[in-house]
């Protein structure tokens, strides 16, 4: 599969994606009718984006370690490893769903889970992606004191993704926060440059200067309505876009 983009078909993407879109906003757990419209969704936007799909889960739902480690419960490297445990189980629940829906994926994670996923290599996340798999990625980068926002772009860097969507529970990104303040202005592109100047939530900073780095543009976008994962894989234009500049 060739994943050099043309004006008809957009570059390989890589999609994060939040605990919440397995659980429901809000909420804890796995349930079945989120996750199989995640499941959904993905299908669509496999179907827009001939390049290849990579899927990034969150763990959130299933165990937040950052707040154990703020807590005292455990230290932070080893809520780190919780954390990633909780993505490797939304990662099986999203393959098999898949698999349910006759939909080609397969897992890779930054852990060794023998018997439940493959260990992540780049050689073979490129030859999943070539076949047309939804590659889905668990376990961050497999160390602790990295963030989902920087594991996620280091493996679309990694990967040949020529673009990072982030999905949120807004639709974009905008000047200030929007629900404290209603004249925050929202951006439809903004560069890395001034995102990283005006001091916006968009990822963290290691992660932003990684895609700056390596040319992957950035988009942000809200996942809560239905189909805007679709549109957003298959190149349509919403959400903010952060761009080298």
């Amino acid at each position: 599969m060739d994943d050099r983009p043309n004006e008809h078909q957009p570059s390989r993407a890589l999609l994060k994606l939040s605990g919440e879109s397995m659980s429901g906003e809000g909420r804890t757990g796995i349930d079945a009718d989120c996750l199989t419209q995640t499941a959904r969704e993905l299908s669509a936007a496999r179907e827009r984006c001939p390049a290849g799909l990579a899927v990034v889960t969150g763990g959130g739902n299933i165990l937040r370690g950052a707040t154990l480690a703020s807590q005292g419960v455990v230290d932070r490297a080893s809520a780190d490893h919780m954390g990633m445990l909780g993505t490797i189980m939304n990662a099986v629940a999203l393959r098999d769903r898949l698999d349910r829906l006759g939909v080609p994926s397969a897992v890779l994670s930054a852990v060794g889970v023998r018997g439940i996923a493959e260990e992540y290599t780049r050689r073979r996340g490129l030859e999943l992606l070539d076949e047309g798999r939804i590659l889905i990625l668990a376990a961050g980068v497999g160390s602790p004191f990295f963030t989902t926002d920087s594991g996620a772009a280091l493996r679309a860097a990694e990967l040949k993704c020529g673009r990072l969507l982030k999905a949120t529970k807004v639709d974009g990104v905008y000047s200030a926060d929007p629900k404290k303040d209603p004249a925050a202005q929202r951006f439809d592109t903004i560069t890395f440059k001034d995102a990283i100047e005006r001091r916006l939530k968009v990822m963290d900073l290691g992660a932003i200067a990684m895609c700056e780095e390596h040319g992957v543009e950035l988009v942000v976008f809200d996942f809560l309505t239905e189909g805007n994962i679709a549109k957003v894989v298959g190149g349509d234009p919403i959400g903010t876009r952060v761009v080298p500049g």
